[in-house]
């Protein structure tokens, strides 16, 4: 490996306060994380393909469940950190509802307590509230 100011491996490890052993041992390991980089950017274009096909509605869980039926032997979250470097996002379509609606035309029910909750003795007044 060269070096653009001509320096030794030795000396610049001696700066740096490293081993040239850890030098060494990273220099080793480049080619296998390239392969992995190019490895995930391939998984990225499959994960992409399968989120467009989704018009971008499926998120981690779906796009795992599929590049599982499409072969691939990969954990889900493998699958949600390529898709969260890669900023690919589910979307959720589905619209906020409420569980019960009022009948507009229904008469109220009547005030039978009188807005007043306190009771002379136990059991004598029963109220209930339904609160979302």
């Amino acid at each position: 490996m060269t070096n653009p100011g001509g320096h030794g491996v030795s000396a610049l490890c001696r700066v740096l306060g490293i081993s040239r052993s850890t030098y060494y041992s990273w220099l080793a390991a480049r080619p296998a994380a390239a392969a992995r980089e190019r490895a995930e950017d391939e998984l990225a274009g499959e994960i992409r393909r399968i989120h467009a096909g989704s018009r971008g509605a499926y998120g981690a869980p779906r796009v795992h469940a599929a590049l599982r039926r499409n072969g691939h032997r990969i954990s889900r979250k493998k699958v949600e950190r390529i898709m969260r470097e890669r900023d690919i996002r589910g979307i959720t379509r589905r619209k906020r509802r409420s569980l019960t609606r009022a009948d507009t035309k229904a008469a109220p029910s009547p005030d039978l307590v009188g807005r007043g909750f306190t009771a002379g003795e136990p059991g004598r007044k029963l109220v209930g509230d339904i609160t979302y």
